[in-house]
């Protein structure tokens, strides 16, 4: 990643940019890093007992955090300080303490009374997560740490009458319920980025150093050449692909943006349609099997299901998805007047002869959880083959250093996961130990009347709100704890209301104000930042109103590719005909009589119901009509 790249993708990503430490210090760093990496793989093969293991790694990457990671008070880039050193010394003692006796320890927090040292070690461990967070992500989230655990303590003081109000916790108790008990900071959350995250990041860089990354941008400008779109549906399929890669939204924009944006502005493309394909094309990176964001890692242990399983509930949406972005793209193209472009890449059947190889490890993953091999033991052979495949190409071989460098890489991607889904334990705990889930559920379900369809509606508006403040993790742990109750309180399936969630979490990366891959669209290509959000918004419509397709339908689940095979075909062709009525109505060509009634259409066929469909059929036909009609009277 060249120096410009990089510093846009440290302005406008919400994780806050690392130092750039040098010579012993970063050879030190790395070599830790690296080391957990191995560790993490070692483990997915010889189990250890869980809570144990996630200690570890929060021992070992915690204070990582502290050397990466400047406290904003001095230089960002400078080396660390002493306090950073304490606190990383500090993070080190506290996490392990507990290791050195495990058995009595967890026996303390299953009933017998926290000792004065438990509980000093408890909240100390409590302010370094919550300074942890601070360096990586911001303020923000961890305000919102510290309102939760002002709330489990003072709790007793609201209004007896309040729903949320509750007896009360004192230090003991929360201590016991987030350092010793199995909700609070070794919960779930941090199961999900010591195990999945980090095999998957680790996995990313092996691809991205074998050569994966140039590969799949090569065969995307070499697949599209010839049509005056081709240039868009390049940037389109390239950012898929770098998403296996990258894992985020803004660094696959930004990244991809370094290479398209030369190509998009000489094919005739203004400069914020260009940022909106580039901002869509780089949220479609966590949107889109078979390395879908961390959230998505969170779904499968929340719902007790395979991470394959999840893989099938996006299939569908991601699919309409990208389809919604060719069709604008397609409207566009017309629009705008664009033409091809001569780029100069080898032919797609050449690349794929030499460098195919690629795409293996990608499937590989997906045909081993078909067989019923665990998604952390997927992962990992698909990673050793991908370090494998890497001697076919010398130029990217994974030589000792190399390796050393991407299993390194995969420990420091993951340090401000971590910082989070350690920290949101706070939360989860904090929710469990009080009621206050259940109790913010019904308060939203009551808002609404017990109306489903105002209950989604404020769930999205409430889940998009909450992205443009924390990151997509942390947003979607705290929407699935509250939000997803209420949806499943009115009878939506645990899956369509967590895969709801997960969707407008990731969303809040293109909505305005902040839209953040948007932000760092424009950055590159020079355009108006809010025209650029605009027009990511366009091209990302289909991504917002599907979710509320298989939530508020009757057939919806049949687009997680639940029910029979028939249903979900239907309910795909149906789905995928409101998309483009989306994209007629929401493209320039056509005039504003026919552009109404493929909206209407697009909102009918989204019903997914028999007499709703046939309603919206008659639309998109009339719409068809008009503009047919409309086109034959207007002069050549």
């Amino acid at each position: 990643m060249g120096d410009r790249t990089a510093e846009l993708v440290a302005a406008h990503e919400q994780e806050r940019p690392a130092r750039q430490l040098s010579g012993r210090l970063k050879i030190g760093v790395w070599v830790i890093g690296g080391l957990l990496s191995v560790y993490a793989l070692y483990v997915v093969f010889r189990p250890v007992e869980p809570t144990a293991y996630r200690m570890t790694f929060l021992a070992v990457a915690l204070p990582l955090v502290f050397l990466c990671y400047s406290s904003g008070l001095g230089r960002r880039n400078g080396r660390p300080t002493v306090l950073d050193w304490a606190l990383a010394a500090l993070s080190l003692a506290v996490l392990v303490y507990p290791l050195t006796d495990m058995d009595a320890f967890i026996q303390r927090g299953s009933g017998v009374e926290l000792t004065p040292l438990d509980i000093t070690a408890g909240l100390l461990l409590t302010a370094l997560l919550l300074e942890a967070v601070r360096r990586t992500v911001g303020w923000i989230f961890s305000a919102i740490c510290v309102g939760f655990l002002i709330y489990a303590y003072f709790g007793t003081y609201l209004p007896i009458g309040w729903s949320i109000s509750h007896p009360g916790f004192d230090l003991s108790q929360i201590v016991s319920q987030l350092y010793t008990g199995t909700e609070g900071f070794f919960g779930v959350p941090m199961q999900v980025a010591a195990s999945y995250i980090i095999l998957f990041t680790i996995y990313g860089a092996v691809l991205d150093y074998s050569g994966a990354s140039k590969f799949f941008i090569d065969l995307s400008f070499a697949a599209f050449r010839k049509s005056r779109a081709a240039p868009g549906r390049t940037v389109t399929t390239a950012g898929f692909l770098l998403g296996t890669v990258s894992g985020s939204g803004v660094a696959t924009t930004v990244s991809l943006g370094s290479v398209a944006w030369p190509v998009l502005k000489r094919a005739g493309y203004p400069k914020e349609p260009a940022g909106g394909i580039l901002a869509a094309s780089g949220i479609g990176a966590i949107l889109s099997p078979p390395t879908l964001g961390a959230a998505a890692f969170i779904i499968a242990e929340y719902l007790g299901v395979s991470y394959l399983q999840v893989l099938i509930y996006a299939t569908i949406p991601t699919l309409l998805y990208y389809l919604g972005i060719f069709l604008a793209i397609e409207v566009d193209s017309r629009r705008f007047g664009t033409h091809a472009v001569a780029v100069d890449a080898p032919r797609a059947g050449r690349l794929m002869l030499r460098f195919g190889y690629h795409f293996s490890s990608l499937i590989l993953i997906v045909v081993l959880m078909a067989m019923e091999r665990s998604a952390f033991q997927s992962v990992v052979i698909a990673t050793g083959v991908a370090f494998l495949l890497s001697f076919l190409d010398p130029e990217h071989r994974m030589t000792p250093r190399r390796t050393g460098e991407a299993l390194a890489r995969g420990t420091l991607e993951v340090l401000p996961v971590t910082a989070v889904c350690a920290a949101a334990g706070i939360i989860v705990g904090v929710i469990t130990q009080t009621g206050l889930g259940l109790n913010l559920s019904s308060i939203i379900v009551d808002v609404a009347a017990g109306n489903l369809i105002l209950t989604t509606v404020l769930a999205g508006v409430a889940v998009m709100l909450l992205g443009l403040a924390v990151p997509v993790t942390a947003s979607f742990i705290i929407a699935a704890v509250i939000i997803g109750p209420a949806l499943t309180t009115l009878g939506v399936t645990p899956a369509e209301a967590y895969m709801f969630v997960f969707y407008y979490a990731v969303l809040s990366e293109v909505s305005p104000p902040t839209a953040l891959s948007a932000v760092a669209a424009a950055a590159i290509t020079g355009g108006n930042t809010y025209k650029t959000m605009m027009m990511t918004w366009r091209y990302t419509l289909p991504a917002f109103l599907v979710p509320f397709a298989f939530v508020l339908t009757p057939n919806g689940q049949a687009l997680l590719g639940q029910g029979p095979f028939g249903l979900v075909v239907v309910m795909t062709v149906v789905s995928a005909l409101a998309v483009a009525a989306l994209a007629m109505a929401t493209g320039g060509l056509a005039g504003w009589p026919e552009r109404v009634l493929a909206a209407v259409a697009a909102v009918l066929l989204l019903f997914l119901d028999t007499v709703p469909i046939v309603a919206g059929l008659v639309f998109l036909a009339l719409a068809a009509a008009v503009h047919l009609f409309r086109k034959r009277r207007t002069p050549a």
